[in-house]
């Protein structure tokens, strides 16, 4: 008899009735490895991260499906939209994470970027029970943030069933917010109810049911992409060189001086200068440098190619 079999019959589970199947693919007992607390260290881990693989390539075969979100999503940003995040449990927790480093990382206005998680902030380093059974909670959360048609709603789940996220879902739908659902089980309501809906289609766990596994791993993948892609096509990047970043601390100001230095070509003493004048503005540094001007008329250039450098610089 298998793992799966013997975990399908065993009267310990439910005593005085079957097991009930439950359809949810991430739900599922993984087919291998059922003797995986017998392996030794090394053959464990090696385990362990090659399953993470998979989360790999449900994050590419979703490509397309994050294309069309992110296309959806981009006119609502330009247009001064807030990405607002919403999930439960881990989920929750990579949607709090997703937000918070868009900031020093794309110096994105963290009012722009709200992450909702079931049962608030105490549940990023706690379970709350029940919390994301809440469907009404999730109304109520996101009507709280006031979202409008602007707004782009990300609401991230792995069964794709999550009532917590599903009422924030109706919610923005109501509002008229665009609305993309990322879901780990195919056709889910997170899927069929959301305006941008993509499968990340993991299949089961090796630990069974542990979807911070390469469930969670394909949803940080998905997420990063997804929200990397908005930012470089709002200008914050240059070629591949992050120069909107905040240099909030002695490392980024050594990675902002770097920067500086390798798109222009200068000096460190003249990167330093401009950097100096740019009130350490990278981009703003950049076409300064670049262009023999002034950081207030690279400013001005910049804000004149709403912050794309590459226009600024006349190479568009």
């Amino acid at each position: 008899m298998t793992h799966a079999d013997a975990s399908s019959t065993d009267p310990s589970a439910h005593p005085g009735r079957p097991a009930a199947a439950d359809p949810r693919r991430t739900e599922g007992v993984h087919p291998d490895h059922a003797d995986l607390d017998r392996l030794p260290l090394g053959e464990l881990l090696d385990v362990l991260t090659g399953d993470q693989l998979g989360a790999v390539q449900a994050a590419q075969a979703a490509a397309p499906a994050l294309a069309r979100a992110a296309a959806a999503a981009l006119p609502r940003l330009q247009r001064g939209g807030r990405l607002l995040y919403v999930g439960a449990g881990t989920s929750g927790r990579l949607c709090v994470l997703d937000a918070t480093e868009l900031t020093p990382t794309f110096s994105w206005p963290p009012e722009r970027a709200v992450p909702l998680i079931a049962g608030g902030e105490r549940a990023i380093r706690s379970a709350v029970e029940g919390a994301e059974d809440d469907r009404a909670a999730g109304e109520r959360d996101v009507q709280t943030t006031r979202i409008g048609p602007d707004d782009v709603l990300i609401g991230v789940a792995a069964s794709g069933t999550t009532p917590y996220v599903l009422g924030a879902l109706r919610a923005a739908r109501q509002a008229g917010a665009l609305t993309v659902g990322l879901s780990n089980n195919p056709d889910t309501p997170l899927l069929r109810e959301a305006e941008c809906g993509v499968l990340l289609d993991t299949g089961p766990e090796i630990i069974s049911g542990s979807t911070r596994l390469k469930a969670g791993t394909a949803q940080k993948i998905a997420l990063n992409s997804f929200s990397s892609a908005l930012m470089v096509q709002l200008g914050k990047v240059y070629g591949n060189l992050m120069v909107d970043l905040r240099a909030s601390n002695e490392k980024l100001e050594g990675r902002a001086l770097r920067l500086v230095m390798h798109a222009t070509g200068a000096g460190e003493a003249d990167a330093r200068a401009a950097l100096l004048g740019a009130s350490g503005q990278v981009k703003v540094a950049v076409v300064a440098l670049r262009l023999g001007v002034s950081a207030a008329e690279a400013t001005r250039r910049l804000d004149a190619a709403h912050g794309h450098a590459r226009a600024a610089l006349g190479e568009a």
